[in-house]
């Protein structure tokens, strides 16, 4: 198949059948994926500038990157209260209305403290502890991104965290973005730092004499940021980190009655995030494309990000696929962030989704919904991590701690097993651990 030549986007369409298993594995590739070596090898040396220099690495590295000399790392109370001002009724109200959406739905998915007796005089349980204190980087490039203060926010206040701090990038005037600091407020963080990219994971990861180290840090970036994440969790005593959350990413899978303004709408949806975004549509209908190329070309004409827009589609992958079993195999090993099943009875299909960070279900989800209000956390796997990494959620800021109680009783049941194991694993010190007791009060 080849595009209409009246198009002017970048993209041509193709046939999954008749494509060779090589062909298939470099269609799905993302973008930049090639590059992953020498960008690692660039931020190693951002993050041993952080850690041999500190606030003053911290502020050189600002300047050189966002093209800002600041005069303080952290947001005083005086730049909140002037955010607070600067930013409408509205806007507020809807985050107000977003924030109460995502507490609902984290509350309802929280897990608790259980305890269980799994042999007489002996409780087994779990005890739910929050992480003391987390670390959040919310974007704030050619766009800010106040949802993703509260995404991450409404989770870690939910969770019982001691602290939590959170970094974003300045604004060419040197002040946090006015809609990222209310966000913070509306979720009880008090302390923001403005600074951004690989240069803040490193200095959440290491501490500053501003910025406190943080036990796990959290947060969707560009691959620099990505990049800083993966690296610094592999220090020693480095902190954890919630998941690999790159450039975004959408699938849509989608049959013949799918409407092609909406599954246009949302591809470009996620194209404006940044040139780096990818978007993917696998349809059962070769018509079906035709039209959503003949609606992408319409409606990127009248976006202002329409030439961020436009370099994320020349990634963009159209492909018609034989039926929406085999379009959900192919999503399945793509592992996408995004899913949206634009089909007519969505429901029917969900069970056999295996890997995505969330899915949205008919014609009536984009996932602009998920973005900002549904309820759900927006904080999702990219990349592929997927298929083994799930969204943020209350658990992502908690730490689950086993424990159990054991009687006289208890230890003359279950002792003799544990001898058994441990002996039959050559551990004769672990076996002596539980002999000596059981000869003591023999």
């Amino acid at each position: 198949m080849t595009a209409s030549p009246s198009l002017e986007l970048p993209v041509t369409p193709v046939r999954w059948k008749d494509l060779s298993a090589t062909a298939r594995a470099e269609l799905l590739r993302r973008p930049n994926a090639g590059e992953e070596a020498g960008l690692r090898a660039r931020v190693r040396e951002i993050i041993e500038e952080v850690r041999r220099g500190g606030d003053a690495a911290l502020l050189a590295l600002t300047e050189r990157f966002d093209g800002v000399r600041l005069e303080a790392i952290e947001a005083d109370p005086a730049e909140f209260e002037e955010a607070a001002a600067r930013v409408s009724a509205e806007v507020k109200a809807a985050m107000v209305e977003a924030r109460d959406r995502l507490i609902a739905w984290h509350k309802a998915g929280m897990a608790a403290d259980f305890r269980i007796d799994t042999a007489p005089g002996v409780s087994c349980g779990r005890v739910i502890r929050g992480i003391r204190r987390a670390g959040l980087y919310v974007p704030s490039g050619s766009a800010p991104l106040p949802s993703t203060a509260l995404m991450l926010g409404v989770p870690a206040s939910l969770a019982g965290c001691e602290e939590v701090v959170l970094c974003t990038p300045p604004g060419r005037d040197g002040r946090a973005d006015a809609t990222v600091l209310v966000a913070a407020r509306l979720c009880g963080i008090r302390r923001v730092f403005k600074a951004g990219g690989a240069q803040a994971v490193a200095a959440m990861a290491l501490g500053t004499a501003t910025i406190p180290a943080c036990d796990k840090l959290f947060g969707p970036g560009n691959a620099w940021v990505t990049a800083a994440k993966l690296e610094v969790a592999m220090l020693p005593a480095g902190p954890a980190i919630d998941m690999p959350a790159g450039p975004s990413e959408v699938l849509i899978v989608a049959d013949g009655g799918a409407s092609p303004a909406f599954v246009a709408a949302d591809l470009l949806a996620q194209a404006e995030h940044g040139p780096e975004s990818q978007v993917v549509l696998l349809a059962t209908d070769p018509a079906l494309i035709a039209a959503v190329m003949s609606q992408l070309d319409s409606q990127i004409a009248v976006l202002p990000r329409a030439d961020i827009a436009r370099r994320a589609l020349a990634h963009a992958r159209l492909i018609v696929v034989e039926d929406v079993d085999t379009a959900l195999r192919i999503s399945n090993d793509y592992a996408p962030e995004h899913l949206i099943l634009a089909l007519r009875k969505p429901e029917k299909h969900l069970p056999k989704v295996r890997a995505a960070g969330s899915v949205f279900l008919g014609d009536h989800a984009p996932e602009s919904l998920g973005d900002y209000c549904s309820g759900t956390n927006h904080v999702l796997p990219t990349g592929g991590a997927a298929r083994g990494y799930s969204g943020v959620s209350v658990a992502s800021f908690q730490n689950s701690i086993s424990i159990q109680s054991v009687s006289r009783e208890g230890l003359a049941a279950i002792g003799p097993c544990a001898v058994t194991l441990a002996r039959a694993e050559g551990l004769e010190a672990h076996a002596q651990a539980v002999v000596r007791r059981l000869e003591a009060q023999a």
